[in-house]
């Protein structure tokens, strides 16, 4: 088989959510959503503001790319490096991509400080992305594997205890089977695959994907 180039795997949110902190009266909403581009991000952040229209601050902060080559933040009043900069933070120290955030202050009142600040949209930020689903995406491989019937149990076996989901099988006078391996794990499946079936099994790489595990389900991605 030839070599493929690993890719990296990255963190992100499958699906947003919203959570809220109360700090000496003033409300912090985080609404964090999934996000592709730079113009994604700044239409969710308008949503936003349309939504909480009343409220005195709607800070953000968002992260784009594989490498995360595009990070953007606004206080949006709040004084300068309170707000923005901290959520900000959250993101790049949880190593999300692709992934925006809008946090939402009704004053209540009571002043902060600038320790205050950072501290409460930093916590509203965690708040949020603890209400959202954020996955992992792993770089994986599916593979073909064509057998006889001898062979598919000692396969299944095999995948099983290496913990290698198996996507489909189709039964006809052979059995073609497609198993999800991650780049670790490929070499040895393949070798246990070829000393159990003797090298009568054909393994053939059908190319590159992402996975992973969303509310206790294998997914996969094609990025």
């Amino acid at each position: 088989m030839n070599k493929v180039c690993q890719p990296e795997k990255y963190k992100l949110v499958y699906e947003g959510g919203s959570g809220e902190i109360i700090e000496k009266k003033s409300r912090f909403i985080a609404t964090v959503k999934p996000v592709a581009s730079e113009s994604e991000a700044y239409a969710f952040i308008e949503s936003v503001k349309k939504k909480y229209w009343d409220a005195r601050h709607n800070c953000h902060a968002f992260v784009i790319g594989m490498h995360q080559e595009i990070t953007r933040c606004s206080d949006d009043g709040e004084p300068a490096g309170t707000a923005g900069k901290p959520m900000l933070d959250v993101l790049l120290g949880q190593n999300l991509h692709n992934t925006a955030v809008v946090v939402t202050r009704y004053f209540g009142g009571t002043l902060l400080g600038t320790g205050g600040l950072v501290r409460a949209y930093s916590k509203a930020v965690s708040e949020g992305l603890s209400e959202s689903t954020i996955i992992e995406k792993i770089p994986g491989i599916r593979i073909q594997v064509t057998t006889d019937y001898t062979g598919i149990g000692k396969i299944q076996y095999i995948a099983a205890a290496m913990s290698l989901p198996i996507l489909d099988c189709q039964y006809t006078d052979i059995v073609v089977m497609h198993v999800l391996t991650d780049f670790d794990s490929k070499n040895a499946f393949i070798k246990k695959v070829t000393e159990a079936t003797s090298g009568s099994a054909i393994l053939e790489e059908l190319g590159n994907c992402y996975f992973a595990e969303v509310n206790g389900s294998t997914m996969i991605f094609d990025s």
